[in-house]
């Protein structure tokens, strides 16, 4: 496995990869490996020839009230399950690397960012946009790999590259989640013994919400009444937002005709948890 940390050593590997024919699968990541992560990973060997995985936490996605400084880091072991994955390279720039002192050019999305976890963080999408274009132009990717309990993200990302014509296809792997449910997240590391088993609560709520539409339930407004009230029965949870909307443009639903994604981010504590679900009407 090789570590490249220059931007310009970086395209030049890539090119000579192009060069044989051979093709690049991406896995973008901020660290802190879990078996999300390795599913990606996996994925990514499935359709290459090289995969190339980036570590880099971006600051430009994150507030000034956020948890940059203190966001999960642990580089020595995400090395060695990247290398048990037999990833070809990772790449892990600097910050001056991929920001200059001089820098001013970013990425934004007109629509898409204006949901869910846009709202209260409206910094986010901007940066995520802007850091993984750059990263598409590095490391020049056929592929590129994301995980959908970020779905709203990863709905961005396709627009993104749909807007600015990539040539890039970019694969959806499903959420990978622990044996009781909880979807894997690097942030369920600030999460105490108690409140572990409150941010159940998320997945419970999906699980209860896909139950009644399968049920024949259609009105958003009542499954999410319900889904707040499971979710507000625990202590020491904030609910940020729970939408029921349309997969393709994130916008909320007035009734559930087919499918709709339902998406919730809560406060366990102060760690923040997002998890979604496609709702079904059964047939």
């Amino acid at each position: 496995m090789e570590i490249i940390k220059s931007y310009k050593s970086m395209q030049q590997y890539a090119d000579r990869i192009r060069s044989k024919q051979e093709t690049i699968a991406l896995v973008p990541t901020m660290g802190f490996f879990h078996k999300g992560h390795l599913s990606l990973m996996k994925k990514a060997k499935e359709v290459s020839n090289c995969l190339v995985v980036s570590l880099f936490v971006n600051p430009t996605q994150f507030a000034p009230d956020e948890d940059f400084d203190s966001y999960p880091r642990d580089t020595e072991r995400d090395l060695a399950l990247a290398e048990k994955e037999s990833v070809n390279v990772m790449f892990m720039p600097e910050r001056e690397e991929l920001y200059s002192s001089e820098f001013q050019t970013y990425v934004n999305l007109e629509k898409l960012p204006n949901h869910l976890c846009g709202l209260s963080r409206p910094t986010f999408f901007r940066g995520v946009a802007t850091v993984v274009s750059k990263l598409f132009n590095i490391i020049k990717p056929h592929y590129a790999i994301f995980g959908q309990k970020d779905f709203q993200q990863l709905a961005i990302i396709r627009q993104m590259v749909k807007d600015l014509n990539f040539d890039i296809e970019i694969i959806g792997v499903p959420t990978f989640r622990e044996s009781d449910g909880l979807a894997m997240s690097s942030r369920n590391k600030y999460l105490d013994s108690n409140q572990r088993k409150t941010a159940l609560c998320l997945f419970q709520s999906l699980e209860k919400a896909f139950a009644l539409v399968q049920a024949g339930e259609t009105d958003p407004a009542r499954i999410i009444a319900k889904a707040t009230s499971l979710i507000e029965s625990h202590a020491k949870t904030s609910i940020d937002y729970i939408k029921i909307c349309d997969p393709m443009t994130i916008e909320d639903v007035v009734t559930i005709k087919k499918s709709a994604l339902m998406a919730l981010a809560v406060n366990v504590g102060k760690t923040r948890l997002i998890d979604n679900r496609i709702l079904e009407i059964k047939t």
